[in-house]
Protein backbone atom coordinates (compact mmCIF):
# COMPACT_ATOMS: atom_id res chain seq x y z
CA UNK A 1 0.00 0.00 0.00
CA UNK A 2 2.71 2.46 0.97
CA UNK A 3 5.63 3.66 -1.13
CA UNK A 4 7.84 4.51 1.85
CA UNK A 5 8.70 3.07 5.24
CA UNK A 6 6.55 5.72 6.93
CA UNK A 7 3.72 3.21 7.31
CA UNK A 8 5.91 0.38 8.65
CA UNK A 9 3.97 0.18 11.89
CA UNK A 10 1.17 -2.12 13.02
CA UNK A 11 -2.15 -0.58 12.06
CA UNK A 12 -4.06 1.34 13.20
CA UNK A 13 -1.80 4.38 13.36
CA UNK A 14 -2.29 6.52 16.46
CA UNK A 15 -1.35 10.12 15.79
CA UNK A 16 -1.02 12.84 18.43
CA UNK A 17 -2.49 16.03 16.95
CA UNK A 18 0.06 18.84 17.43
CA UNK A 19 1.60 16.69 20.12
CA UNK A 20 -0.21 16.21 23.42
CA UNK A 21 -0.95 19.03 25.81
CA UNK A 22 -4.07 19.19 27.96
CA UNK A 23 -3.33 22.87 28.68
CA UNK A 24 -3.55 23.76 24.99
CA UNK A 25 0.16 24.41 24.46
CA UNK A 26 0.06 22.78 21.04
CA UNK A 27 3.00 22.29 18.68
CA UNK A 28 5.61 22.79 21.37
CA UNK A 29 8.60 20.63 22.18
CA UNK A 30 6.93 19.88 25.51
CA UNK A 31 3.76 18.70 23.74
CA UNK A 32 5.74 16.49 21.38
CA UNK A 33 7.72 15.09 24.31
CA UNK A 34 4.52 14.23 26.18
CA UNK A 35 3.27 12.33 23.14
CA UNK A 36 6.55 10.45 22.85
CA UNK A 37 6.51 9.68 26.57
CA UNK A 38 3.04 8.16 26.13
CA UNK A 39 4.53 5.86 23.51
CA UNK A 40 3.32 7.57 20.35
CA UNK A 41 5.34 6.86 17.22
CA UNK A 42 3.47 9.46 15.14
CA UNK A 43 2.61 13.10 15.70
CA UNK A 44 0.83 15.58 13.48
CA UNK A 45 2.27 19.05 13.14
CA UNK A 46 2.08 22.08 10.87
CA UNK A 47 4.67 24.36 9.33
CA UNK A 48 5.04 28.00 8.37
CA UNK A 49 8.13 29.88 7.27
CA UNK A 50 9.31 33.20 8.67
CA UNK A 51 10.20 36.15 6.45
CA UNK A 52 13.87 35.17 6.59
CA UNK A 53 13.38 31.49 5.84
CA UNK A 54 13.11 29.72 9.21
CA UNK A 55 10.66 26.81 9.18
CA UNK A 56 8.60 26.63 12.36
CA UNK A 57 6.19 24.02 13.71
CA UNK A 58 3.07 26.13 14.13
CA UNK A 59 -0.55 25.87 13.02
CA UNK A 60 -1.97 29.36 12.61
CA UNK A 61 -0.93 31.99 10.09
CA UNK A 62 -0.48 34.42 12.98
CA UNK A 63 1.02 34.21 16.44
CA UNK A 64 -2.04 35.78 18.05
CA UNK A 65 -4.15 32.82 19.23
CA UNK A 66 -1.68 30.69 21.16
CA UNK A 67 1.30 32.95 21.93
CA UNK A 68 1.93 36.18 23.82
CA UNK A 69 2.94 37.88 20.57
CA UNK A 70 1.18 39.10 17.46
CA UNK A 71 1.71 39.15 13.72
CA UNK A 72 1.70 37.12 10.53
CA UNK A 73 4.50 34.59 10.74
CA UNK A 74 5.57 34.81 7.11
CA UNK A 75 5.99 38.59 7.52
CA UNK A 76 8.09 38.34 10.70
CA UNK A 77 11.80 37.49 11.03
CA UNK A 78 12.88 34.54 13.14
CA UNK A 79 14.46 36.93 15.65
CA UNK A 80 10.92 38.11 16.49
CA UNK A 81 9.15 34.75 16.32
CA UNK A 82 11.68 33.03 18.58
CA UNK A 83 10.79 35.45 21.39
CA UNK A 84 7.11 34.45 21.34
CA UNK A 85 5.94 32.06 24.04
CA UNK A 86 3.23 29.41 24.07
CA UNK A 87 2.78 29.30 27.82
CA UNK A 88 6.42 29.04 28.83
CA UNK A 89 7.45 27.30 25.60
CA UNK A 90 9.10 28.84 22.53
CA UNK A 91 7.86 28.30 19.00
CA UNK A 92 9.94 25.32 17.81
CA UNK A 93 11.77 25.04 14.54
CA UNK A 94 11.02 21.89 12.56
CA UNK A 95 14.76 21.22 12.72
CA UNK A 96 14.45 21.01 16.51
CA UNK A 97 11.66 18.44 16.31
CA UNK A 98 13.47 16.25 13.79
CA UNK A 99 16.70 16.40 15.81
CA UNK A 100 15.10 15.74 19.20
CA UNK A 101 13.36 12.47 18.24
CA UNK A 102 15.15 10.72 15.37
CA UNK A 103 12.67 7.83 15.32
CA UNK A 104 9.51 9.95 15.52
CA UNK A 105 7.33 10.04 12.41
CA UNK A 106 5.76 13.34 11.49
CA UNK A 107 2.57 14.08 9.59
CA UNK A 108 3.45 17.58 8.35
CA UNK A 109 0.74 19.94 7.12
CA UNK A 110 2.31 22.66 4.97
CA UNK A 111 0.01 25.57 5.76
CA UNK A 112 1.11 28.04 3.08
CA UNK A 113 2.91 27.80 -0.24
CA UNK A 114 5.62 30.13 1.06
CA UNK A 115 6.86 27.25 3.25
CA UNK A 116 7.00 24.62 0.48
CA UNK A 117 10.60 25.05 -0.63
CA UNK A 118 11.96 25.29 2.91
CA UNK A 119 10.02 22.20 3.98
CA UNK A 120 11.48 20.22 1.08
CA UNK A 121 14.98 21.48 1.94
CA UNK A 122 14.50 20.48 5.58
CA UNK A 123 13.36 16.97 4.67
CA UNK A 124 16.41 16.62 2.42
CA UNK A 125 18.81 17.99 5.05
CA UNK A 126 17.63 15.47 7.62
CA UNK A 127 17.22 12.61 5.12
CA UNK A 128 13.76 12.31 6.66
CA UNK A 129 11.99 10.86 3.61
CA UNK A 130 10.86 7.72 5.44
CA UNK A 131 9.86 9.66 8.56
CA UNK A 132 7.41 12.16 7.12
CA UNK A 133 4.05 12.37 5.44
CA UNK A 134 3.55 15.63 3.55
CA UNK A 135 0.03 17.02 3.66
CA UNK A 136 -1.70 20.25 2.72
CA UNK A 137 -5.29 21.27 2.18
CA UNK A 138 -4.00 22.88 -1.00
CA UNK A 139 -2.86 20.31 -3.58
CA UNK A 140 -0.69 22.87 -5.38
CA UNK A 141 1.23 23.59 -2.18
CA UNK A 142 1.68 19.86 -1.58
CA UNK A 143 3.01 19.34 -5.10
CA UNK A 144 5.43 22.24 -4.66
CA UNK A 145 6.97 20.32 -1.76
CA UNK A 146 6.97 16.91 -3.44
CA UNK A 147 8.55 18.02 -6.72
CA UNK A 148 11.59 19.35 -4.87
CA UNK A 149 12.40 16.07 -3.11
CA UNK A 150 15.05 13.66 -4.31
CA UNK A 151 12.86 10.64 -3.58
CA UNK A 152 9.23 9.94 -2.69
CA UNK A 153 7.70 10.58 0.69
CA UNK A 154 4.32 9.52 1.99
CA UNK A 155 1.59 12.01 1.14
CA UNK A 156 -2.13 12.56 1.59
CA UNK A 157 -4.62 14.14 -0.77
CA UNK A 158 -5.45 17.83 -0.59
CA UNK A 159 -8.93 19.23 -0.22
CA UNK A 160 -9.99 19.27 -3.88
CA UNK A 161 -8.70 15.78 -4.67
CA UNK A 162 -10.19 14.42 -1.47
CA UNK A 163 -13.61 15.87 -2.25
CA UNK A 164 -13.60 14.36 -5.74
CA UNK A 165 -12.41 10.98 -4.49
CA UNK A 166 -14.99 10.84 -1.68
CA UNK A 167 -17.82 11.67 -4.09
CA UNK A 168 -16.56 9.10 -6.59
CA UNK A 169 -16.23 6.44 -3.90
CA UNK A 170 -19.74 7.11 -2.63
CA UNK A 171 -20.97 6.67 -6.20
CA UNK A 172 -19.04 3.35 -6.33
CA UNK A 173 -16.76 4.53 -9.11
CA UNK A 174 -13.55 3.12 -7.67
CA UNK A 175 -11.41 3.67 -10.81
CA UNK A 176 -12.54 7.29 -10.87
CA UNK A 177 -11.76 7.61 -7.18
CA UNK A 178 -8.26 6.26 -7.78
CA UNK A 179 -7.63 8.63 -10.69
CA UNK A 180 -8.96 11.56 -8.66
CA UNK A 181 -6.51 10.87 -5.88
CA UNK A 182 -3.43 10.52 -8.03
CA UNK A 183 -0.23 9.22 -6.39
CA UNK A 184 -1.19 9.52 -2.72
CA UNK A 185 -0.98 7.13 0.19
CA UNK A 186 -3.78 8.36 2.42
CA UNK A 187 -7.08 10.16 2.67
CA UNK A 188 -7.05 12.30 5.82
CA UNK A 189 -10.63 13.32 6.42
CA UNK A 190 -13.16 14.24 9.11
CA UNK A 191 -15.73 11.71 10.26
CA UNK A 192 -18.48 14.17 9.43
CA UNK A 193 -18.65 17.31 7.33
CA UNK A 194 -21.62 19.29 8.56
CA UNK A 195 -24.54 16.86 8.46
CA UNK A 196 -22.85 14.57 5.97
CA UNK A 197 -21.13 11.40 7.18
CA UNK A 198 -17.87 11.20 5.27
CA UNK A 199 -16.31 8.06 6.72
CA UNK A 200 -18.35 4.93 6.05
CA UNK A 201 -17.42 1.28 5.81
CA UNK A 202 -17.96 1.45 2.05
CA UNK A 203 -15.62 4.41 1.68
CA UNK A 204 -12.93 2.68 3.72
CA UNK A 205 -13.25 -0.49 1.65
CA UNK A 206 -13.07 1.41 -1.63
CA UNK A 207 -10.06 3.38 -0.47
CA UNK A 208 -8.33 0.14 0.50
CA UNK A 209 -9.19 -1.39 -2.88
CA UNK A 210 -7.19 1.40 -4.52
CA UNK A 211 -4.25 1.07 -2.11
CA UNK A 212 -5.05 4.15 -0.04
CA UNK A 213 -5.21 4.38 3.75
CA UNK A 214 -7.93 6.30 5.61
CA UNK A 215 -6.93 8.53 8.54
CA UNK A 216 -9.63 10.44 10.43
CA UNK A 217 -9.27 13.76 12.27
CA UNK A 218 -9.70 15.13 14.90
CA UNK A 219 -11.28 12.44 17.09
CA UNK A 220 -11.34 13.08 20.84
CA UNK A 221 -14.31 10.99 21.99
CA UNK A 222 -13.56 7.36 22.94
CA UNK A 223 -16.92 6.09 21.69
CA UNK A 224 -16.29 7.67 18.29
CA UNK A 225 -12.79 6.21 18.25
CA UNK A 226 -14.23 2.72 18.73
CA UNK A 227 -16.85 3.35 16.04
CA UNK A 228 -14.25 4.38 13.46
CA UNK A 229 -11.87 1.57 14.33
CA UNK A 230 -14.76 -0.86 13.86
CA UNK A 231 -15.16 0.56 10.34
CA UNK A 232 -11.57 -0.42 9.58
CA UNK A 233 -9.89 2.99 9.37
CA UNK A 234 -6.11 2.90 9.29
CA UNK A 235 -5.39 5.80 11.59
CA UNK A 236 -6.86 8.25 14.07
CA UNK A 237 -5.61 11.76 14.76
CA UNK A 238 -6.50 13.08 18.20
CA UNK A 239 -5.90 15.97 20.60
CA UNK A 240 -6.45 13.43 23.39
CA UNK A 241 -3.53 11.13 22.90
CA UNK A 242 -4.12 9.71 26.37
CA UNK A 243 -7.67 8.62 25.53
CA UNK A 244 -6.67 7.26 22.13
CA UNK A 245 -3.97 5.14 23.72
CA UNK A 246 -6.47 3.77 26.25
CA UNK A 247 -8.96 2.87 23.52
CA UNK A 248 -6.32 1.04 21.49
CA UNK A 249 -5.08 -0.77 24.59
CA UNK A 250 -8.63 -1.91 25.35
CA UNK A 251 -8.86 -3.33 21.83
CA UNK A 252 -5.43 -4.95 21.94
CA UNK A 253 -4.30 -2.66 19.11
CA UNK A 254 -1.79 -0.44 20.84
CA UNK A 255 1.70 -0.82 19.42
Amino acid sequence: MARTAYFDHPAPIAMAHRGFSVDGHENTLAAFEQAVDLGFAYVETDVHVTSDGMLVAFHDDTLDRVTDAHGLIRELPWSTVELARIGDQPVPRLDDVLDAWPALRLNIDCKHISAAETLADTIEKHAAHDRVLVASFDDHTRHEVLKRLSRPVATSAGKSRTRTAVLAAKARFSPLARRALGPVDALQIPHHYGRVTVVTRALVQRAHSTGVQVHVWTINDPEEMHELLDLGVDGLISDRADLLKTVLQERGQWA
